[in-house]
């Protein structure tokens, strides 16, 4: 089974996709695979997973398709758009207008309240936000009330709220997550990713989240796993136990 058909989308344009990504790092004796000729396409309004062990290339690979890292070798694409065609500033404005970013650390800016941390990638690009979108994403991640707080005065779980909203009010093409209840109890990040889950399913979002976690890989549509840098299996509806039995055949 190729990795091309783990995860192609049948008729609709991918939000994002690579074809034949090779990545090393280093060079000679030292050198690195840390992707292995992987091709593979995120569905447009689709909540993905993607596991593996330590060292398989997870979070390369989602580095390289958010445009964070380049690859070696190949082309990733968000919708139609090849990142490897554009110079570095219209890189910058794609990831800003285009693509949206969760992380294990919030990185939410102190002085700002919840609302203007919300809306700050929109302020950066000079865009005004659409008040509509940014209230139904305010209302379905259940910060409403808390939008005149700075992050010091909120949890951790309210910091990744409003992190995720923030990725979301933009409305970008395709949002990449990663470890993003990493800092979270487990009450707190179960709240974050039934969130993420509802911006999939009721704001039409599509969501690429790296984890360890085989509960939180739960609430994605689809799991993928990589092993030395390749893409060996996918699993759809997945289950804590599915995903664990997947996981313990690749040796984490």
């Amino acid at each position: 089974m190729t990795a091309t058909a783990l995860h192609e989308p049948a008729t609709r344009t991918a939000a994002a996709r690579v074809v034949h990504g090779t990545k090393v790092y280093g060079s000679g004796d030292t050198a690195v695979r840390a992707l292995d000729d992987v091709s593979v396409a995120f569905e447009p309004e689709h909540f993905t997973a993607i596991m593996g062990p330590s060292g398989s290339g997870k979070s390369t690979l989602m580095h390289c398709v958010a445009g964070l890292d380049t690859l070696t070798t190949g082309q990733v694409y968000i919708g139609e758009v090849e990142l490897g065609a554009l110079s570095d500033r219209d890189l910058t404005r794609l990831r800003r207008e285009r693509i949206g970013f969760v992380f294990q650390s919030y990185n939410l800016v102190p002085t700002l309240t919840a609302a203007e941390n919300i809306t700050l990638p929109l302020a950066l690009g000079g865009r005004k936000p659409d008040r509509e979108w940014v209230d139904s994403v305010v209302a379905t991640v259940g910060l409403r009330d808390r939008l005149s707080h700075r992050p010091s005065e909120l949890s951790g779980g309210q910091q990744q709220r409003v992190a995720v909203a923030r990725a979301l009010a933009s409305r970008p093409q395709i949002i990449f997550a990663d470890e993003p209840t990493g800092n979270l109890d487990s009450r707190s990040g179960a709240q974050i990713l039934d969130f993420m889950s509802r911006a999939v399913r009721e704001l039409g979002q599509t969501i690429v989240m790296v984890t360890h976690d085989p509960v939180a890989a739960t609430y994605a549509d689809s799991v993928l796993f990589l092993a030395d840098g390749r893409l060996v299996d996918r699993v759809d509806a997945p289950t804590a136990e599915t995903v664990l039995d997947r996981i313990r055949t690749l040796g984490e």
